[in-house]
Order: structure tokens, then sequence, then C-alpha cells
């Protein structure tokens, strides 16, 4: 079967467990997971849709979210829109959809809407389209990296610099354009306005006695510049007359945004900026180990209370300054603490051939850093292995942080991978086999740390004699009803 052909069958396996056609108002994807949006979710048959071999597992928030892994989940939605597009339409009138939407999407409010934490889906909203260029152009900028150091191919590591370093000179443009768009108002003027930090020309002005640096402030200067410009725009909408608004709204946008930008936003963004780089660097510097062992272990934690997408600007910030997260490897230790802790489970769950099942399926996917079907399928209904897990992320991370201490910072030139996946990413204070060393020694002390957690006290005696036994009747998979963002990213990274 061709590559093609396996991915139609996915979707066309998937479509009639979700209800068919008719039961499915929208389709998207991120980089693991297939997110729809369902009419009604009783129709939906979760027990044979987790035991699709294509499947690692599904998870409930305001969308019903199917987990197929990197790459995979890419090739099969366009096969589900496909489907969707060649399925007669439903019967229903459009005055009953709506009335159905509008109750499920009540639903949801009522249950994940808090203000904080519809701030921090936004924030993921925003950053997490730009995680793709950050890796190609992360992976790239690591190439040349490498061949400049080996002496090879002089003719072509300007052009590899130029690809790895275009987007990241622009970037605060794309921040400004998804920002407007997430907060309602016109992207290209989002991106217009955050357009002026990038601008060389934004040297020749002096603002209170200083001049300004392009660039300054970044993806936070962006950040607020596009919000302000939303605002500005949205009251523009309300008071100019409509005869005039094509050409009046968009030009006061961009002028009262983009003065308060150049006279204000640029410099308090900057010294905000510059405070968390300075932060993070003596943070690693002075107190690295334990700072590592804490962020290793709250991690996953913080996934599940969704309160990991505030690091998402934060790490992008870095990678602007500095070139690379010094962060991330240290929070991919909660990734390595997960599968130690899986390895434990399948030992002490000998009799238990479905559980142990789910853990061999798994474990490839959470060696790169896909986390989903080991959390939700094993450490977390379990509970304690999820306590353990954590351990081993805590001793990985303070494992990097350590070293971070002596001097040999380990980082990320990108957002989105972890595991093994992290590796053609890092960067570092020294050489990059210095640096590579310490992150798999890391991964090491995770894995061997989370197993000796969770088979020594992972299971209490009424665990073990619940779950030790000869059945397959044992879930493979678990349906999470999360009560905010914590299902927006990957549990195990900084998608940040």
């Amino acid at each position: 079967m061709s590559t093609d052909d396996k991915n139609r069958a996915i979707a066309a396996a998937i479509l009639p467990l979700v209800g068919g056609a008719g039961n499915i108002g929208s389709v998207a994807h991120c980089m693991t997971r297939l997110r729809l949006g369902l009419r009604d979710r009783s129709l939906v048959q979760d027990e044979a849709l987790k035991a699709l071999p294509a499947v690692m597992g599904v998870v409930e928030d305001d969308t019903y979210q199917i987990v197929l892994g990197p790459g995979t989940v890419a090739r099969v939605t366009p096969e589900i829109e496909a489907l969707l597009a060649a399925a007669p339409q439903p019967t229903h009138s459009a005055e009953d959809l709506a009335a159905q939407g509008a109750a499920l999407r009540a639903a949801q409010k009522a249950k994940n809407a808090t203000p904080f934490k519809l701030f921090l889906r936004r924030i993921a909203n925003i950053f997490v389209p730009l995680i793709p260029a950050l890796i190609g152009c992360g992976i790239i900028a690591g190439l040349n990296g490498l061949l400049i150091n080996l002496g090879w191919l002089p003719g072509v590591t300007p052009a590899l610099a130029a690809m790895a370093s275009g987007f990241m000179a622009l970037i605060a443009v794309f921040v400004g354009h998804n920002t407007a768009k997430e907060f309602g108002g016109t992207a290209i003027l989002g991106g217009a306005v955050a357009a002026i930090i990038v601008f060389p020309g934004v040297a020749k002005v002096d603002a209170f006695g200083q001049t300004l640096s392009p660039g300054q402030g970044g993806v936070l200067g962006a950040l607020g510049a596009a919000i302000l410009a939303v605002y500005v725009e949205k009251w523009c909408r309300r008071w100019v007359p409509e005869s005039l608004d094509v050409l009046v709204t968009p030009t006061l946008t961009v002028l009262v945004s983009g003065l308060v930008t150049i006279f204000g936003l640029m410099f308090v963004a900057g010294e905000i900026s510059t405070a968390i780089g300075e932060f993070a660097d003596w943070l690693l510097a002075h107190a690295g180990a334990g700072a590592g062992f804490l962020l290793g272990g709250l991690f996953l934690p913080l996934v599940m209370l969704g309160l990991h997408q505030a690091l998402i600007p934060i790490h992008t910030t870095l990678i602007e300054q500095q070139g690379y997260t010094v962060l991330l490897p240290i929070l991919a230790m909660a990734g390595a603490g997960q599968v130690g802790a899986a390895a434990a489970v399948y030992l002490k769950l000998p009799r238990n051939g479905s559980i142990r099942r789910t853990i061999k399926s798994a474990l490839p996917a959470g060696f790169l850093g896909v986390g989903e079907p080991l959390i939700y399928g094993v450490s977390l209904p379990l509970g304690r292995p999820f306590v353990t897990a954590c351990v081993g992320g805590a001793f990985g991370g303070g494992f990097v942080g350590l070293f971070s201490m002596l001097g040999d910072t380990v980082g990320s030139t990108a957002i989105g991978p972890s595991g093994w996946a992290l590796f053609p990413l890092l960067d570092g204070a020294k050489g990059l086999g210095e640096t590579i060393a310490i992150y798999a020694g890391g991964l090491l002390v995770g894995y061997l740390a989370g197993f000796v957690a969770t088979y020594f006290w992972g299971f209490s005696k009424e665990l073990l004699e619940e779950f030790d036994v000869d059945t397959e009747a044992a879930p493979t998979g678990v349906t999470v009803t999360t009560g905010g963002p914590a299902a927006e990213r990957e549990p195990e990274r900084a998608k940040v």
C-alpha cells in the first residue's frame, strides 16, 4: 500500500467513528493532533477510535483532538477534508446547525474559559504557527555552523546563513500579523505596525534622547504594538463614517500605534527582553542545578494546567536575542522522566497485556518527544507513575542545569521538538560535541531516575493488585477532558 493510500485509509477509518461527515463542523491540525469541531459529541465511538492502530490517543477540549503523531497528522488531515468535500451535505437547516453549534460552544466556554487561560491560549495561537519555520531555520543554522567549523563548502555557507537568518530577522512582522488576527483586528495592519520595530530606519529616530536600534523590543514589542493597533482599529470602526473608513481607519491605526511603538513600546519592550535574557543567564549560572531540577520536575504539571504556554514568548525572545533558548533542553527532560516511568510500569505489570502493548507502541514516540500516549494512556490514569515521571524530569533537568553552572550552556535554536528530535537543533556555549553529550547525559539521567522512582515508589500494594491482572479488557487509552488550554500544546514540549 502506498503512503497516500495508507493515509486515505486512516481518514476513512476515522470519519465514521466520529459521527460521519455531517457531524464535523471544522477540521484543523497542529504538530501531532487532528482537531475536529464536532456538532454532536455523543456520536463519537471513543473506544473504537482509540483501537485504531494509527491513533495514539484522544484528548477532549474545545475541539475533539485525535493524536496521530508528527508527519502523519499533516498527511491525514487533507484526506479528511477531501472526504468531507465529497460527502453529501447534511439535511439539517442552517438554523438548527447554528443553534447546535452555539450550544456546544457555550458548554465548552462555561467549562474552560477563564480570562487568564483564554489569554494564554491566545498567546499560543500567535506563536504556535511560527514553530515550523523556527524548526526549519534552526536546523539549517545548525548545519551551517557545522560546515563553517569543518571548513567545508565555503561557497554555500553564506546562502545557508541567509536562509537561517531571514525569518528571524522578520519574526516581529509575523508575530504582529498573527496577534492582530487573533485579537480580532486586520492582520496586515498588525504586521505593518510590527514591521516598524525591525525597519533599519528607526536607527535615525531620537526617542527622548536615546537612539533606537532596529529590532529593539523584539517579539514582545511586536506583540504589544499589534494589540494596540487592534484597539485603535476597533475604535476607528466605531467612529469613522463608512464613506471614509477605507482611507481613515488604516491610516490612523498605523499612525497612532506606530508613534506609540516608536516613542514608548520599543524602549519598554527592549528593557523587558533584555531583563529576560539576563535573568535566564544569571539563574543558570548561579543556581543552574536547582533551577533545572525545579523546571524539569514541574513542567508536566504546568502543561496539565496550561501554564506552559506563558513560556512560548520567553523561548522566542531568548532565541531572538541569543540564537537559542536555554530553557527548552531542561524542560525536555520531563519527557525523559516519562519514558523511564513507562519502562518501569511495563516491568511492574507483567500480566497486564493491554497496558504493556500500549507502552510498547508508545515508547518510540516518547523517545522522540511525543508524550501524549504515555501520559494519557499510562502514567496519568495510574496516578503515582505520573508523579514519579516528574521526579525523573527533575533529575534530568538538574543534570543539564548543573553543567550550565559550569559554563557549558545547552540551548535549542527552535521550539517544538524534544527528546531525541531535539538533537539537530542543539547549540550552546561550547562545541557542538560537548553540547550534544550534555543533553544526551541529561536524557539518560531522566530515563534512569524516572525508571527507579517508578519501579520502587510508583505503585502501592492496592494499585498493583488492581492492575497487575491477566485481562485484555483493560483500557488502552484514556479520554481526558481538560479544564483549560493544557491540550492546546503538546504536554512534553515548549510548542511553545
